[in-house]
């Protein structure tokens, strides 16, 4: 099944849980492109595409988060493919004087999970001192209708080039975050991430938030992510294991603990996917253990 089938199956299947009942009805917009749609908008007099009729009563989620928001709200669903292992809604919450929150909604098993993390990371977070990262803040973490809703803060994104040195200071601040063990963000990747206004790190989505892991594996985390962009997954593994030492250098790591800590990373991730069921960069066998074996094969 394409994409756009794919997104269009799962639009359908969000619209009906959030928008529950039979009372009045509205036209949504799915945008940008009726046979790639990738969010749901109210409906403009100069929107092309499909229409979306969605109930408009007093049971909806944009009638939840009004109350628990304290304003009028409309949503923007982000229509996310459904072959995700953390697949869930996504909302923005647009009050009349703009963007009210962001809002995940947990309608399955695993999603429920990784919002409740998320949420308990975030709170937290919320009492550390923090002078170079910059999470968002828990505006609402409640149940509407059997779904677990999280609404964070918007952070102030602006795109562009981010110094090596504050993606460094980041992970530092992040792995002493708890008193058990070193802490990780979990999914330090460039689209979670943006340089604020103020020279700070916005980090985002802390789904994956855990501690107890060994130091640098967001920092390994960021490299593979970046490298899979240019690369096969099996290619991204073993530039991480090559690369370590440099990778992991600014943490004090020495060469061998460094290759260590990367190998490690890639079985936790490995470990992750096989938890969540889902395998995206293919089998573990075809990208995870040729890394492991070419460097087994060095000692």
């Amino acid at each position: 099944m394409n994409d756009a089938r794919v997104r269009l199956r799962y639009l359908d299947e969000t619209v009906g849980l959030l928008f529950p009942g039979s009372g009045g009805r509205r036209p949504y917009s799915v945008l940008p492109h009726p046979l790639l749609p990738r969010r749901l908008a109210p409906r403009a007099w100069w929107h092309p595409g499909r229409k979306v009729m969605v109930a408009s009563d007093e049971d909806t989620i944009e009638t939840y988060l009004s109350e628990v928001l304290s304003a009028p709200v409309r949503i923007v669903l982000h229509v996310r493919p459904a072959l995700r292992a953390n697949r869930k809604p996504i909302l923005e919450a647009r009050a009349p004087d703009g963007l009210a929150a962001f809002v995940k909604i947990g309608d399955t098993d695993r999603s429920r999970e990784l919002i409740a993390n998320e949420a308990r990371a975030l709170d937290l977070l919320a009492g550390v001192p923090l002078k170079t990262v910059v999470p968002p803040a828990v505006l609402h973490h409640g149940s509407w209708r059997g779904l677990s809703v999280l609404a964070l803060t918007p952070l102030p994104v602006r795109r562009g080039r981010i110094p090596e040195d504050l993606l460094v200071e980041a992970v530092g601040e992040i792995s002493r975050i708890s008193g058990h063990g070193s802490a990780w963000h979990g999914d330090f990747s460039p689209w979670n991430i943006a340089r604020g206004a103020d020279g700070r790190l916005l980090v985002w989505d802390w789904e994956r938030f855990a501690t107890g892991v060994p130091l640098g594996f967001d920092a390994v985390h960021h490299f593979f992510q970046r490298a899979l962009r240019r690369t096969r997954p099996a290619t991204a593994a073993r530039a991480c294991v090559a690369q370590a030492l440099p990778i992991l250098a600014p943490f004090g790591l020495s060469a061998a603990e460094a290759r260590l800590t990367a190998i490690r990373y890639l079985i936790a991730l490995a470990d992750r996917h096989a938890a969540d069921g889902h395998a995206p960069l293919g089998p573990a066998e075809h990208w995870l253990n040729p890394a492991v074996d070419f460097e087994e094969a060095l000692t």
